[in-house]
């Protein structure tokens, strides 16, 4: 069984700690557990490993957020994963933060990176890990709020709430998205 992780997020040192870039912090610790290392692929930093006789392939868009639809679109066909397989993890500003909620399918609820997966793979009919972060933002200041770094308290409770994230990503692979919403979503 192939599985196709997508972590959102934006390349560059300037966005590496930022609220839009929990996908790829979320993917970057996951990689670490299991002793591997992302390397430059076609639209993606990409790597792989086997987890309970399970091949997972993590990817990290280079396209930048408003274009990952392009590593997803390309990494599902080149790996030959269905969409049930897939699964975007991406912040979420309608969760408070450190809230975790797995879903099948959904809206993009105004995500950029999730409207763009959703045109080039043909619809919203994939499932995504949504990692809260807040909406501690003054009306219209959207943008700046998730290309901002995480506060120092929230920065000192992140590796718990990725520590989650990870533990809801391998149950994906494992047992299947219904059993681990009904375990882990907040």
């Amino acid at each position: 069984m192939k599985y196709l992780i997508i972590g959102l997020g934006n390349i560059g040192a300037e966005y590496e700690l930022t609220r839009h870039n929990i996908g790829f912090l979320v993917l970057d610790q996951l990689a670490d557990k299991e002793g591997v290392r992302f390397e430059h692929s076609r639209y993606a930093e990409k790597c792989n490993f086997k987890f309970k006789g399970r091949s997972i392939h993590l990817v990290k868009p280079t396209t930048y957020m408003n274009l990952s639809g392009k590593a997803a679109s390309y990494w599902l066909q080149e790996l030959k994963v269905s969409k049930e397989n897939l699964l975007v993890v991406a912040d979420d500003i309608a969760l408070p933060f450190g809230s975790l909620r797995m879903r099948a399918k959904g809206s993009a609820a105004g995500h950029n990176g999730l409207k763009n997966i959703e045109q080039l793979t043909g619809g919203q009919d994939y499932p995504r890990l949504k990692f809260g972060v807040g909406n501690n933002f003054p009306k219209g200041r959207q943008v700046d709020y998730v290309l901002s770094n995480f506060s120092k308290q929230e920065f000192e409770e992140l590796p718990l709430k990725i520590e989650k994230a990870m533990d809801m990503i391998r149950s994906f692979c494992t047992i299947g998205i219904s059993q681990t919403m009904s375990q882990y979503n907040d």
